[in-house]
């Protein structure tokens, strides 16, 4: 009887707190109710701190914004840069409040900073055309190619992003422009001198009726007639060390009259200076000119290295009068 009469009062009172919440619950219901009739939700906006308006739609003008930075509002637009996104704040407001969806837009837009994406066509690293598509600077290189163009190795296209859009060019008036007639190529007949190899030497200062500048700066490691253990005879020439890829300059102005590998000597250029007078280059890493080319005094012709017989990067110098080795050192260093 106990546990029974205990039950009916756990169930009266839980009726009691069901009725009490109920009345809450309509209570609340009829004061929202009574809150929208008169207001209604919608946010406010802020941009860089400062209020600019209310709107309804905050998914709506977020997408629009999404899309105006993505795509713009003109062609041949990269993307818009906007320093300050708006801020929105939700709030409950009276409903005769205006809102502002577009002016709001509008004026962040204003505020956006626009990059516009088109092509130039270069000539070397000069602009000489724009044009608003890929395909249109493709179709420029290319039918410059197609017709031959003397540039055409020149001619290269890059994508731009630049703030200003420029004035385009059509493909036709472009290639029109742009097109160079081929030179017709003038063959030039080369000869070839003979590379002496001999040991004859003379240690005799003979006049040779030019001056000569030399060819590196650097340290004198083996003089002229030396004999050694790394080569089968006399030195015929002079060796300065330098570190390899040092610009070797010519001694005096002439032609090159070889330029390539010669045994021992490795990679060998030979500048001819008339009367009979040749100065030898050895052992370099790099050759610059071919023969035929025409230098002047000071010019570079190769680079130093450790090509051919060689233990170390230097410059092999030899001055020779119609095959005769003469010493360097009579008339440089």
């Amino acid at each position: 009887m106990f546990k029974i009469n205990i039950l009916k009062r756990i169930t009266t009172r839980f009726r009691t707190y069901l009725k009490l919440i109920s009345l809450i619950g309509i209570a609340c219901a009829l004061i929202l109710a009574a809150i929208f009739l008169v207001y209604k939700p919608i946010y406010s906006v802020t941009l860089n701190g400062e209020f600019v308006g209310y709107i309804e739609d905050k998914t709506g003008l977020q997408k629009k914004i999404n899309e105006y930075i993505k795509y713009g509002t003109d062609n041949n637009v990269a993307f818009v840069e906007l320093e300050e996104l708006p801020e929105y704040h939700f709030c409950l407001h009276k409903k005769d409040v205006e809102t502002s969806d577009e002016e709001i837009f509008n004026m962040i837009k204003e505020k956006g900073t626009t990059y516009y994406r088109y092509y130039a066509v270069l000539l070397a690293t000069e602009p000489k055309a724009y044009v608003p598509t890929y395909e249109d600077a493709e179709q420029i290189v290319e039918g410059l190619k197609n017709k031959g163009s003397a540039n055409q190795e020149k001619l290269t296209y890059v994508e731009v992003h630049d703030t200003e859009l420029k004035d385009f060019t059509t493909v036709d008036t472009a290639i029109s422009d742009l097109y160079e007639k081929p030179v017709e190529k003038v063959v030039k007949k080369v000869t070839t001198a003979k590379v002496y190899t001999s040991q004859k030497i003379s240690n005799e200062k003979k006049e040779l009726g030019i001056s000569f500048a030399k060819p590196i700066s650097g340290t004198i490691t083996s003089r002229f007639a030396t004999k050694s253990r790394v080569r089968s005879g006399i030195h015929t020439g002079l060796d300065i060390a330098a570190p390899k890829g040092t610009p070797i300059k010519a001694a005096a102005g002439g032609t090159v009259t070889h330029a390539g590998w010669k045994g021992s000597l490795g990679n060998l250029v030979i500048v001819s200076h008339g009367n009979g007078i040749q100065t030898y280059y050895g052992h370099c890493s790099e050759i610059c000119v071919s023969v035929g080319d025409k230098v002047s005094q000071g010019d570079i012709v190769a680079k130093v290295g450790s090509t051919g017989n060689s233990t170390g990067n230097h410059l092999h110098l030899e001055i020779r009068l119609n095959g005769v080795a003469l010493n360097p050192q009579n008339y440089l260093y």
